[in-house]
């Protein structure tokens, strides 16, 4: 059975405001089963602490459920904001959705 995976796509500047549409995708995620979210960073411009402790959450919340989130086409502000709390670590960035699909493909 292919793994049902659903994209989020974001845009624009993800924080405090913004989060709240992120938490309630990813609570329709969890309602619907899905077992992989891919958030696509291509269009966000911003990110501040707030947007990164919304995706902890998300992260937290989905590896409770048995989910798998991962994250791709983050820009050199969200990349640095993520190394410098070594959240790069923590989450598994793909360089675009095509490569995350790839991947995707290779292990099922």
């Amino acid at each position: 059975m292919k793994e049902q995976v659903k994209v989020i796509k974001l845009s624009g500047n993800l924080n405090a405001t913004t989060s709240q549409n992120l938490r309630q995708n990813i609570t329709e995620t969890l309602e619907d089963g899905t077992k992989i979210v891919l958030v696509d960073f291509q269009d966000v411009t911003f990110m501040d602490s707030s947007g990164l402790g919304a995706l902890v959450l998300a992260f937290k919340t989905l590896r409770a459920a048995d989910s798998q989130l991962f994250l791709c086409s983050i820009n050199e502000q969200v990349r640095i904001l993520f190394e410098l709390t070594n959240m790069d670590k923590v989450f598994e960035i793909f360089p675009s959705q095509e490569e995350f699909n790839q991947v995707l493909v290779s292990k099922t």
